[in-house]
């Protein structure tokens, strides 16, 4: 009896580490910005729904610290989203894998000039999916600007004097400053004058932030009347939370940037990722989003083209003459963003004197 106990309870056991192996295998885990579209209620329930797989989400506030999740995390997550200057780097230091084309059904729709990025497509072999691109340049409150802000100048106007969020990125802000000093914003020529237009913002800043749920909590409170945003998040502004809320695409030009969706070396369900990756990008799940909360513009061009005829991401960031306004990021050397990371640090110092 002892003995039949014995091999009943390895029999149980076995049981229930397969059980357990089944429920972890029907499971992936995204990393990704907060509120960015992949953790939607309704996408969440609906694509668990139609595959049986759950999804859990863990997040970042920084391209870096999304690069050190993946670096001490190995086999922790399976869907992570990259942007796509940094996809080269997490590539070179092994946190992404090759993608099968062949899993995800939607990419012949996914417009060709992303696909074919060379941080996207290296020899011949994809390692990550375009999702969204769009723009990061500042929305006003049209509440209390009833000026029609057309000029990135503004973020430097002494009437809006302690009046701005800006966002605390290195990057972004050393971009800001290129477009407007009329530099390449991927090599800026004359960093001392990135560095004194920079110091300038010292009275006009009134807050900086990290996360758009911060943003969006600041601009409903009005603690700032102009707030350096990306096209996306001042979609969701206006859809989602009723914002008075209106993004400029600055005559000067904006930052232009594209996402994309990768998997995750040593994923633990790399199909289930691929599944997910596939439903991202898909018509279905982009109008939905963009319609009920608001989005970037999908790479999907047949997504973008099922959005209503007055959405903004078919009317206005669709519009022939904003691609020709956009300054699109490109990857940048560790030199370079050292250089950058540097100067944003001394800048930051000198206006909490």
């Amino acid at each position: 009896m002892k003995g039949h106990r014995t091999l009943l309870a390895a029999a149980l056991g076995a049981g229930l580490a397969a059980s357990t192996g089944a429920a972890f295998a029907a499971e992936i885990k995204v990393l990704n910005w907060n509120g960015y579209g992949t953790d939607e209620k309704f996408a969440v329930e609906e694509f668990e729904k139609k595959t049986g797989i759950k999804v859990v989400h863990d997040y970042f506030t920084s391209e870096q610290e999304m690069l050190t999740k993946l670096r001490t995390s190995p086999g922790a997550y399976d869907v992570v989203l990259v942007n796509s200057t940094y996809l080269n780097q997490a590539r070179g230091e092994g946190l992404v894998q090759t993608i099968d084309p062949a899993k995800i059904t939607n990419l012949p729709d996914v417009n060709p000039t992303l696909t074919k990025d060379p941080s996207v497509t290296v020899e011949g072999k994809l390692w990550g999916v375009p999702w969204v691109w769009g723009s990061t340049s500042f929305s006003y409150n049209t509440d209390t600007i009833k000026d029609d802000i057309t000029s990135i100048n503004a973020l430097w106007d002494p009437k809006y004097a302690g009046r701005i969020a800006f966002r605390d990125d290195a990057l972004l802000a050393v971009e800001l400053a290129a477009i407007a000093l009329g530099q390449d914003i991927n090599n800026p020529s004359d960093m001392p004058a990135i560095k004194k237009k920079l110091l300038e913002l010292k009275p006009q800043i009134r807050s900086f932030w990290a996360s758009e749920d911060e943003w969006m909590k600041g601009f409903a409170a009005k603690s700032f009347d102009i707030g350096v945003i990306w096209a996306g998040g001042a979609a969701r502004a206006v859809k989602k939370f009723k914002l008075p809320s209106k993004f400029v695409l600055p005559q000067e030009g904006a930052v232009g940037w594209f996402d994309t969706l990768t998997i995750a070396a040593n994923a633990p369900n790399p199909d289930g990722a691929a599944k997910f990756i596939d439903y991202m990008i898909s018509p279905d799940f982009y109008v939905r989003w963009d319609t009920q909360t608001g989005a970037a513009v999908s790479a999907n061009t047949k997504a973008v083209a099922a959005l209503p005829a007055d959405a903004f991401n078919r009317v206005v960031m669709g519009a022939p003459e904003v691609a020709g306004r956009l300054k699109f990021m490109q990857p940048m050397p560790d030199d370079k963003r050292q250089e950058i990371q540097e100067l944003w640090a001394e800048v930051k110092t000198d206006f909490a004197q």
